[in-house]
């Protein structure tokens, strides 16, 4: 795995794409502060850059350096949830501006998984994370439902799970600053 990460953030730091397996679908990646790698992964997506991408963390610290304000209820739903879950939090900072929505929220999760845990510590930041298909397709649930355009719009494909079968995305919930609590996708 190590070989992995050190490749994968190799091209991460170079302003490349990466595909690669998160704690729920297949993922297409970039530094998530590098706008124009951000701008990359848009264009292979075929998706208009005004429907914000979600990032992984490594964990509640490095959370604290893109959200202005996180709310003591989001590291309480991170704690106690079972499942993989998504929070969109207000007053993004830090990040690449066309990755944060026009509310200035953005979507961030920590996955409980040791590879983009390594990926994100090791590039000391938020990693782009977006389902791996071009935008209205279908959510590949394996490594062999990814579309060819997918594969080749990368520049690096991670050689790990290729075998692993994701049956849904993350829950997504929305926290706002003023208490609202809105539950986006179960």
């Amino acid at each position: 795995m190590n070989k992995e990460i050190n490749k994968a953030l190799e091209v991460l730091k170079d302003g490349g794409i990466i595909l690669y397996p998160t704690d729920t679908v297949w993922g297409i990646g970039c530094d998530a502060t590098n706008t124009e790698a951000v701008k990359k992964v848009y264009q292979l997506k075929e998706r208009e850059d005004s429907k914000a991408l979600i990032c992984l963390v490594a964990d509640d610290r490095m959370l604290k350096k893109y959200i202005k304000e996180v709310p003591e209820s989001a590291l309480n739903i991170i704690d106690i949830t079972d499942r993989p879950t998504t929070i969109i939090y207000d007053d993004a900072q830090n990040l690449a501006d066309n990755l944060i929505a026009d509310d200035g929220s953005i979507a961030i999760r920590i996955p409980d998984d040791e590879f983009c845990y390594q990926l994100s510590r090791k590039l000391n930041g938020a990693i782009v994370s977006t389902s791996a298909n071009i935008s209205g397709q279908p959510t590949p649930k394996s490594f062999k439902e990814i579309s060819q355009e997918v594969l080749k719009g990368v520049d690096y494909i991670v050689n790990l799970h290729h075998e692993k079968i994701c049956d849904k995305p993350s829950s997504i919930i929305k926290l706002s600053n003023n208490g609202v609590v809105k539950i986006i996708r179960k």
